[in-house]
């Protein structure tokens, strides 16, 4: 990569909606997105860039967008919001020391016929980003327990050599198992395996999930801005 040229992760909507989910991009002008069943994600190529007209075309009345790092131009009528700083973090390499009775051959690969199973935990603890159809953007797996789903994570974005980790969430009854952090490691170390670099978004207001992810060997790449983009 030529040193001039911006990093995929500095612009990782756009990124991925230019690369591994182009299939599934609307695009217009500066602008791309995900299907609002699919994702609330929108891509800009250029900061400030001039999108009054493709806003009209992939934003209906009533929906409201999210974006990272890049906002375009907000025309009348539309109202931008800085939601907050994210932590976007990466792990360059595979995590290692896990517990030599670390098992997981209960974790499994969520589909289609458990997909009820990942709404309801998602409307339970993950309740903004994940929409009917948000499985179709990668793998998802999760470990159950007693009939139930105690816990999933994720691929959201991603892009040449890059996957994101999203959706790591437990259902109340069953935190603090070692459930989230296993899902971690497993799914962190499959995609090191398959030569792609895994990266993250959290909170910083989420110390509990940053704690987790750092002593699993992701660090901090980047504070991202996090915004929302809605008719006013």
């Amino acid at each position: 990569m030529n040193a001039a040229e911006p990093h995929a992760l500095d612009n990782p909507i756009w990124s991925s909606l230019r690369s591994r989910h182009a299939a599934l991009a609307l695009s217009a002008g500066p602008l791309a997105r995900y299907p609002a069943q699919v994702a609330p994600f929108m891509g800009v190529a250029e900061e400030g860039a001039d999108a009054a007209a493709a806003l009209e075309e992939l934003v209906p009345a009533q929906d409201t967008v999210l974006l990272l790092d890049r906002a375009p131009a907000v025309p009348p009528g539309w109202e931008l919001e800085h939601l907050a700083d994210l932590a976007q973090m990466i792990c360059e390499a595979p995590i290692a020391g896990a517990p030599a009775s670390e098992d997981t051959n209960d974790i499994v690969e969520l589909g289609e016929d458990q997909r009820g199973d990942v709404l309801a935990l998602t409307a339970l603890v993950y309740p903004h980003y994940f929409r009917p159809h948000t499985m179709r953007l990668g793998r998802y797996f999760g470990v159950y327990r007693d009939g139930r789903l105690a816990a999933m994570i994720g691929e959201r974005m991603g892009m040449d050599g890059y996957t994101e980790i999203s959706a790591v969430c437990t259902h109340p009854d069953f935190n603090g198992q070692g459930h989230a952090r296993r899902l971690l490691r497993f799914l962190s170390n499959d995609n090191h395996a398959r030569g792609r670099i895994p990266f993250l978004h959290v909170s910083h207001e989420n110390p509990r999930a940053v704690g987790l992810y750092e002593r699993n060997g992701y660090r901090l790449r980047r504070d991202i801005p996090f915004w929302s983009l809605r008719r006013s």
